[in-house]
């Protein structure tokens, strides 16, 4: 019988290896992450031990629980060791929860949770059989009730945690993860024990996926081994939708990548690509893998509005990415040599960089010839600025001289003059001259 038993053990271990050597690569890279979470469990003699082992994330990998001799209790769901005091509880991918019951001393040790992933990954937790005789009034193995999985995000939902036959009254306390929130506690007298409830109530958000809810029984008799028992959410919740992308200023000839960013469970897989309300234009060119739009060589043609859809059974949300493809940026040599070649027609534009968007078309020139000839532009503003310096002085002064020489001469000597046929006639016609029109003549030699 014994011989048997191991046979089946190997059989069941074999077939968990093939299982995992027939997975693909990206299940071995997932599973390689994850480990099996156990807990230590501390039971009266005659009483039931509940063995817990879980994983958060599987992806489809059996689970094995193995008693301290190292014999397979249960591979998956199947039991592999005849011994009608163990039971499944409950068998899933990401758990795996037995159960011993009328325990006996010879019962505590080292059991070992085993994960087939490549490598083998294992758990131990110890058992701990407390004599009867001697401990009396030992709190049972705590359970959680009220939670049935999935939840809906926006769901009410009340935990409640049991535990029996403690004297004096056990305490429960209760964990979100590694914190502890309050619950409402209720306390039964059955019999010379107590049976000792504590509820918390929550109203479930995207954010309770994956916490460990977890309520931990503490007693005089418990004092190094507290009792405990942890229930996982796993909240289903509407998608959202956001894109992102790889470029900043798109321009002619580049490569853009447009990646939907979906958060939803169950994951909305896969998700949908439009181009102004229709589908993908150019199917050579944006090219669609899982989340990611990739569209090669970028042109003119491509501008629009992208929208990437998701949904999954709870609801549907989309995001949209307007793409405008910026023309190239194009360079001319100095104007004081002759341009060697022409300028393509397609890149004759330019990009405008004080209001970030594509500038009339033209020619841009190259900004080192505009150094090289900036001192000449400054030694000739120089000389135009001294030559009007120095022609505004001179009219200053000129307008200054001919004020002070500016009049009126008038002289008798001409008077009555006018009508005259000679100079020699004028003078002596002139009037107040009669008397000394002889000493006024003049002769020329």
């Amino acid at each position: 019988m014994i011989l048997k038993q191991h046979l089946l053990f190997a059989l069941y271990s074999l077939c968990g290896i093939l299982l995992k050597a027939a997975a693909t690569k990206n299940k071995v890279r997932g599973s390689q992450s994850q480990f099996p979470i156990v807990h230590n469990v501390t039971v009266t003699e005659g009483g039931t031990a509940n063995m817990t082992c879980r994983v958060e994330h599987n992806d489809n990998t059996s689970l094995q629980w193995s008693n301290p001799a190292q014999q397979t209790l249960f591979f998956g769901d199947k039991k592999a060791l005849r011994d009608n005091r163990i039971e499944l509880v409950r068998a899933s991918w990401q758990e795996l929860t037995i159960s011993i019951s009328e325990v006996t001393l010879q019962d505590e040790g080292l059991y070992t949770c085993s994960l087939f992933t490549m490598p083998i990954k294992t758990a131990k937790a110890y058992l701990t059989v407390l004599e009867g005789r001697i401990h009396k009034g030992v709190p049972e193995m705590p359970e959680i009730d009220g939670l049935t999985k999935p939840v809906k995000e926006g769901d009410h939902v009340t935990l409640t945690c049991i535990t029996s036959g403690s004297k004096p009254a056990a305490e429960i306390r209760w964990f979100r993860n590694e914190k502890e929130i309050k619950g409402a506690k209720e306390v039964n007298a059955s019999g010379k024990t107590f049976t000792v409830k504590s509820s918390v109530q929550l109203q479930v958000d995207r954010d309770d996926d994956g916490v460990a809810y977890t309520c931990r029984v503490d007693h005089v008799a418990l004092a190094l081994s507290p009792q405990q028992a942890t229930e996982v959410l796993e909240v289903h919740y509407a998608p959202r939708v956001e894109i992102t992308h790889s470029a900043v200023h798109p321009q002619e000839g580049d490569y853009l990548k447009l990646e939907c960013v979906s958060k939803g469970n169950p994951s909305p897989d896969p998700v949908l690509w439009t181009k102004d309300g229709s589908e993908l234009p150019d199917i050579d060119r944006m090219i669609v893998e899982g989340r990611e739009l990739t569209i090669t060589s970028l042109n003119k043609t491509d501008n629009g509005t992208y929208r990437c859809e998701a949904s999954n059974h709870l609801g549907t949300s989309s995001a949209e990415y307007v793409l405008y493809v910026y023309d190239v940026p194009t360079t001319m040599p100095p104007s004081s040599a002759p341009p060697t070649q022409t300028t393509n027609s397609d890149t004759t534009a330019c990009l405008d960089t004080h209001a970030n968007k594509p500038a009339a078309t033209g020619i841009v020139r190259d900004p080192n010839a505009l150094e090289q000839r900036g001192p000449d532009h400054a030694l000739i503003g120089g000389v135009v600025a001294v030559v009007v310096f120095v022609t505004l002085c001179l009219i200053i002064v000129l307008g200054r001289y001919l004020a002070r020489h500016k009049g009126t001469y008038l002289t008798n000597e001409a008077k009555g003059a006018d009508d005259a046929p000679d100079a020699d006639t004028a003078i002596i016609n002139a009037d107040g001259n009669h008397a000394h029109a002889e000493e006024k003549k003049e002769y020329f030699i």
